[in-house]
């Protein structure tokens, strides 16, 4: 069969799912994807040794570092992984939920309703927990998904599936609901992304060429975030220990994960103790800090051209002094991409301008950007972190995987 033909052939069997998914109760579902999470945990072993030829093979291919970061499982992402699922057994259901009712003069009753989108394509790379938290998140949002991981994870994948496909059985829902677009034909990407009417909404997860090709390319929604050039500014009035401390965190504590800093934002006004012991902090971490910041940090290195428009994904990052909140708020508007971006100040003033002009999708006070992700925000898992600007943004769980409908009741009213 053609791409085409392919994808038209389990985008109809997911959409035939999608039927039944949409009146599925809500313990159903729930049971489906808590036994997946026993099924992630009792086949943990394999799945680890799976994946542990996929880094092999990665690494023969010459995958980047970050990419093998975000390859890579182990007992405790593994655990996470069935954590996650657990998480999202035990939401509300989202489907049927009524976000807004009111009337009308006329005595008509209106309510607005959340339904499932129905068939969703996720395409990603490297990332095998997606496969997981994709499937539980589209399951308890009545969707039904098509999987499309990369071929480096492949392995991973196909074991994450059987597992998903175990929960399925278990509570007696359609196979047809999970299904995984085979990995090695890129042509299949192609289809989806062409595959109007047949998929309702692409979500792309992995690097900037993926993304920007899914973006430039699809005749389907696309929920994306294209970079993660993310900022921490240390204000005048930060506290020095804890500026040092969420610095540190939000560069290196993954520093591959889309919600890492990569410029760091200092007030020119600090006082030099404060700006000399975030700086001293990041490079003792084992951080390169790139810019003109030599008379606070002698062991920082002139910063390229373009630095404030890279996405390191690595133990790199940006530096620039600005001048106060406002300077802050100019340099991210310029340079940001609208993802996660952070304040640490001891003024609330300041870190209210920052947190209402700062147009990210995620914002914070006083808190490390190593915190955009679905879990910690407790959704249980995530799809992906959206930064445009259709009805989803930051995180997409539950509720970002569902639409709504109007249901009007009347007493025999007509229109005049």
């Amino acid at each position: 069969m053609s791409p085409q033909t392919s994808i038209a052939t389990i985008a109809r069997s997911a959409r035939a799912a999608v039927a039944g998914l949409a009146q599925a109760p809500a313990g159903q579902k729930a049971l489906a994807i808590s036994t997946a999470a026993q099924a992630i945990r009792a086949r943990s072993s394999a799945l680890i040794a799976a994946n542990a030829d996929d880094v092999t093979a990665a690494r023969a291919a010459g995958i980047s570092a970050a990419l093998i970061d975000r390859l890579a499982l182990d007992a405790g992402r593994v655990e996470a992984i069935a954590a996650g699922l657990d998480t999202v057994a035990g939401l509300p259901d989202p489907v049927g939920e009524v976000i807004k009712c009111w009337e009308t003069g006329n005595g008509l009753h209106f309510e607005r309703v959340r339904v499932p989108l129905g068939v969703i394509g996720i395409i990603y790379e490297s990332r095998p927990g997606v496969t997981a938290d994709a499937a539980a998140l589209c399951l308890m949002a009545g969707n039904a998904c098509l999987l499309r991981g990369g071929s480096e994870a492949a392995r991973s994948n196909m074991v994450l599936l059987e597992c998903v496909g175990e929960g399925l059985r278990a509570a007696g829902l359609p196979a047809a609901a999970v299904q995984l677009v085979p990995a090695g034909d890129r042509a299949l990407v192609g289809a989806m992304l062409a595959a109007h009417g047949l998929i309702d909404v692409i979500i792309p997860r992995g690097g900037k060429g993926l993304v920007a090709r899914v973006q430039a390319e699809a005749r389907v929604p696309v929920l994306a975030h294209l970079d993660g050039i993310n900022h921490v500014y240390v204000d005048a009035s930060a506290e020095p220990a804890m500026a040092a401390a969420i610095v540190v965190n939000s560069k290196l504590r993954r520093t591959a994960v889309c919600g890492a800093m990569e410029t760091l934002l200092i007030d020119r006004a600090a006082a030099p103790a404060l700006a000399q012991a975030v700086l001293a902090a990041l490079v003792d971490a084992g951080c390169e800090v790139r810019g003109d910041v030599a008379a606070l940090e002698p062991r920082a290195v002139p910063a390229p051209a373009g630095a404030f428009d890279t996405e390191y994904l690595d133990a790199i990052a940006s530096v620039a002094l600005v001048d106060g909140v406002e300077g802050a708020i100019a340099h991210i508007a310029q340079h940001g991409s609208a993802h996660t971006d952070a304040i640490v100040a001891g003024d609330a003033v300041v870190a209210e301008r920052f947190l209402a002009a700062v147009d990210s999708a995620i914002v914070l006070w006083n808190a490390s950007t190593q915190f955009a992700d679905g879990g910690e925000f407790g959704f249980g898992a995530e799809i992906g972190i959206a930064t445009g600007r259709l009805h989803a943004r930051g995180p997409v769980a539950l509720e970002g995987l569902t639409i709504y409908k109007t249901r009007v009741t009347g007493t025999g009213q007509v229109r005049p």
